[in-house]
């Protein structure tokens, strides 16, 4: 009696602990701290509004991560807020003309950088602006616009 309640207290002891580290590797993941530390690269880009993007999200091209936001500040001259992106060097061949813009995983996700190579043969460098950027949708905006529209018909 006394070695089967071990036995199933040694079972218990590993399940717990499989689910404690399922739940740490989870964490990582969501926090984005899995990122490859590789060297990197920085770019900026302007935004009229930024929604919720925060530090440390992915940065994307086609749903494939290439890098994460470094930062996000206000310009000092036009009021702006810049998005500072640090790209792995893998990927030193994004065209100059290069878009940016900020989307959102699913209808309620996080918010990351979306980006769409353009087709220049000059490449973006270290400290390089990109020029077209869409700023995030916010949802109350498009709900009022609706409503709205649904008031004046």
């Amino acid at each position: 009696m006394m070695r089967s309640n071990s036995v199933i207290e040694i079972w218990v002891g590993i399940f717990m602990l499989a689910g404690i580290a399922s739940l740490a590797m989870l964490a990582v993941q969501v926090s984005g701290s899995g990122f490859s530390s590789g060297e990197t690269y920085r770019i900026e880009a302007k935004f009229e509004n930024v929604g919720g993007l925060a530090s440390n999200a992915p940065v994307m091209i086609g749903g494939v991560r290439v890098g994460r936001v470094g930062g996000i500040r206000i310009d000092p001259e036009e009021y702006v807020p810049v998005v500072s992106m640090d790209i792995e060097k893998r990927y030193d061949q994004l065209p100059d003309d290069t878009g940016a813009s900020i989307l959102t995983a699913g209808l309620l996700g996080a918010q990351f950088v979306g980006l769409s190579p353009g087709s220049s043969d000059i490449y973006l460098e270290e400290g390089d602006e990109l020029e077209f950027t869409q700023s995030a949708v916010q949802l109350e905006t498009l709900i009022g616009q609706f409503l709205y529209s649904q008031d004046n018909q």
